[in-house]
């Protein structure tokens, strides 16, 4: 009796482990430059609502990390690229911000800090080495730090890096090595990464391979390609994500470090800002890109897949537009967290959106049916409005990029007026515009109501999602023990 008791409650162990760890999770950027952002809680809500299991954060945001306490979501925060030289210069400068950004939410929030991501991309070209010689430093007192804030061993640390730290001269994987202007830099991080447990992380765009070049064979930046594939010795690739990761361990092979621990930390596709910025194209590369993680599929020199966070949870129309107006649109999800495209995300489940998002009155502001667009006050009046609001999805090629002249500048003087919380006064351009309650969205084109900052509903407490299944576990328990008692 007391064998099959124990063999009931093994495999109740199994079942509870199952009812609340689930499944493996999908990881993802969360970007904080919005005007108009959603409440932290929702955006945990939407994380854990959609199977997403690990966040990596670009700065370390208060309410961001408090939400994201004690709810099973791993967190990668991440350190601006200003501050890298006050934390270089300053071992006490690192041991405040460990304190301040990691111990505090760990302690006080029960976030589960993860790694820290010292710097963003510091040593692409466009920097013109502003941070070459303060990273590695930087990247020595964190760790430091850490050490001294007994989170070495639970807390690791990294840098992530734009694929263009490594290149090839042939064109081929193999071939691939560390750019030679920072060749010996690369190797010092790389090896305190690697004598410290730390990952080292890429960023992996094929948008901006396509973007860059318009040459580029564009089936080639896709999974389901037909692209011709290019053959590399006995290894024939025919797609660039496969093509840029193997490059990289190429170059860590050559340099001594063939088994380096790699996470992309960046990867994904926008959906307007450009031609090839579009929903098509952006469901075609993230549905391969979860079919390949879902499904554990690593490259041809790396079976194992490394860690992949997806590029980006929703849009931030805050962001800077270099290198184009694409960069605010590379969200899985639009501003308010409503979908923009289906995607399959593993058991037969498709995305769901943010819920409790509260919105501004339901009007738009318009050019007035009396104002002629040839007007030069109302062309004065659309510079002024793009220049406080996001008028990115204008441009050509983009989602609102063929709009005749009148509904052009009603797109302006409304994103103006959103973004300006609608407020009395924001939508007089001259006496050439007017409030209306008809939405003037048309086809792919939205003309946005903003979400109100101030009537946000709170959701649930993000372990409230584990209840149901803690319940059935008791049911089980109750059910095993009332069974072991009459044996």
């Amino acid at each position: 009796m007391g064998k099959h008791c124990f063999l009931y409650f093994f495999m109740l162990f199994l079942v509870s482990e199952g009812l609340t760890k689930g499944v493996a999770g999908l990881a993802c950027n969360w970007g904080l430059q919005s005007t108009h952002p959603l409440q932290a809680n929702i955006v945990v809500k939407l994380m854990k609502d959609n199977g997403f299991n690990k966040v990596k954060l670009f700065e370390a945001d208060p309410e961001a990390l408090k939400a994201l306490g004690k709810s099973g979501i791993q967190v990668m925060v991440g350190i601006p690229n200003d501050l890298l030289a006050p934390l270089a210069s300053n071992v006490q400068a690192a041991v405040d911000w460990v304190q301040q950004n990691v111990s505090k939410y760990i302690s006080q929030n029960g976030a589960d800090i993860r790694y820290v991501a010292v710097g963003n991309e510091p040593f692409l070209k466009t920097y013109k080495d502003m941070f070459l010689h303060t990273t590695l430093p930087a990247l020595q007192n964190i760790q430091a730090a850490l050490i001294k804030a007994g989170l070495g061993q639970k807390v690791k640390v990294t840098v992530p890096l734009n694929a263009d730290v490594y290149q090839s001269d042939s064109g081929l994987p193999s071939a691939g090595n560390f750019r030679a202007d920072i060749h010996d830099l690369m190797i010092s991080i790389i090896k305190f990464l690697r004598d410290n447990g730390g990952p080292l992380t890429i960023n992996i765009y094929p948008f901006l391979s396509l973007y860059a070049d318009p040459n580029f064979p564009i089936d080639f930046a896709f999974f389901n390609s037909t692209a011709a594939p290019v053959v590399d010795g006995s290894i024939t690739y025919t797609n660039v994500y496969d093509a840029n990761f193997d490059t990289l361990i190429s170059a860590l092979e050559k340099n001594g470090f063939g088994s380096m621990p790699v996470i992309i930390g960046e990867v994904g596709w926008p959906t307007d800002g450009n031609s090839n910025a579009n929903i098509e194209y952006a469901r075609r590369f993230n549905q391969g890109l979860l079919d390949r993680i879902l499904a554990g599929k690593g490259t041809p020199k790396r079976r194992t897949p490394p860690d992949v966070y997806l590029f980006s949870l929703i849009d931030e129309d805050n962001k800077s537009t270099l290198p184009g107006n694409f960069e605010r649109h590379w969200g899985v999800f639009n501003f308010d967290g409503s979908i923009k495209y289906q995607l399959k995300i593993g058991g037969g489940k498709g995305l769901v959106p943010a819920k409790g998002v509260k919105y501004l009155a339901r009007q738009w502001c318009v050019m007035s049916p009396q104002a002629s667009p040839s007007d030069p006050s109302v062309q004065e009046s659309m510079t002024y409005a793009c220049t406080y609001a996001d008028c990115t999805s204008l441009g050509f090629g983009s989602s609102c990029g063929n709009l005749d002249p009148k509904k052009n500048a009603s797109y302006t003087f409304n994103m103006y007026y959103q973004t300006m919380d609608q407020r009395k006064g924001t939508c007089s351009f001259n006496n050439r515009s007017v409030i209306t309650t008809i939405d003037p969205s048309q086809g792919s084109c939205r003309y946005e109501i903003m979400i109100d900052l101030g009537k946000h509903e709170r959701p649930r407490n993000s372990s409230a999602g584990r209840r149901p299944n803690s319940l059935i576990a008791a049911l089980i328990i109750a059910f095993m023990l009332i069974i072991c008692g009459g044996l």
